[in-house]
């Protein structure tokens, strides 16, 4: 079993013994999805702390989203209970990059690309491959994309 999910169930029966409502739902909606993503495909297996990851950032992108639908429809009140579980997702995730890290990394890729004659909008998967790795659960996708974009332009 992976550490991170070790962590999780660690930190859900912490939570249960406290009665920590929010902590308590919001790792049970955790871990249900990384065990959902265990068993989707043919064959069940056990994923390991990056896939994990993975699932968590899914689920925390999901919390932002759902708060700022309740927000634009008013509905206050649920849209500080996605963001309460937000905030206790994110203790699982990595730190994020900052957005001069992000151009940093941005310009490094895209040099590289150019040093392998990819240049303009045609290297653009060429950098995001190379991008995706070093920002996984570290900096939302879109924003990378639109970086990458104004770099190549």
């Amino acid at each position: 079993m992976s550490t991170l999910k070790n962590q999780l169930q660690s930190d859900l029966t912490a939570a249960i013994r406290q009665q920590d409502e929010i902590t308590m739902s919001t790792l049970r909606m955790a871990l249900a999805a990384v065990t959902k993503a265990e068993v989707a495909g043919k064959t069940a297996r056990e994923l390991d702390d990056d896939e994990v990851v993975g699932v968590l950032v899914g689920e925390a992108k999901k919390r932002r989203e759902a708060a700022e639908a309740f927000d634009g429809a008013g509905a206050t009140d649920r849209a500080d209970r996605e963001r309460d579980e937000l905030v206790v997702l994110e203790r699982y995730l990595p730190s994020q990059l900052s957005e001069d890290e992000l151009k940093d990394l941005v310009a490094q890729a895209v040099a590289s690309a150019a040093a392998e004659g990819k240049t303009g909008p045609a290297a653009m998967g060429v950098v995001m491959k190379s991008l995706t790795p070093q920002t996984r659960g570290r900096a939302d996708g879109g924003l990378v994309a639109a970086l990458v974009k104004q770099a190549l332009a």
